[in-house]
Formats: structure tokens, C-alpha cells, sequence
């Protein structure tokens, strides 16, 4: 059992634009949202389905409902 705490959705986003060495400006960009907007996604409030879907596709991440 891992004492790590599990990884929120912001998180996840957080870590991947970092890894990308992207402000979060230039994720913006890059997804066609505004700053404040990636800002909201990595503080974990609620954002629209097709905006996460555009910043996952800018990420390179693949976007799995469950």
C-alpha cells in the first residue's frame, strides 16, 4: 500500500505541462483555451468535457471516460 496520495485529474494535467516545460499560457495556446482556463483544470474546478478533451489532445494525452 502506497502512502502517496492518488494524483487528482489536476494533477495529472499539471505534471504533463511541466514535463513539457509549457507555462500554462502556452498550453492555452496550444489547446485554443485561455490561461485562466488551464488554471481552472489544474485547480481541479469544473471545466467543460471538450475543453479537457482539447488540452489532453495538446498534452498528448489519451482522454478514457469511465
Amino acid at each position: 500500500m502506497s502512502n502517496e496520495p492518488e494524483m487528482n485529474f489536476g494533477d495529472v494535467i499539471r505534471e504533463a505541462r511541466k514535463k513539457h516545460g509549457w507555462s500554462q499560457g502556452e498550453l492555452g495556446e496550444r489547446a485554443g483555451v485561455s490561461r485562466p482556463t488551464i488554471a481552472r483544470v489544474e485547480g481541479n474546478n469544473d471545466v467543460t468535457t471538450a475543453t479537457i478533451a482539447k488540452i489532453a489532445e495538446a498534452l498528448g494525452l489519451k482522454l478514457e471516460l469511465k
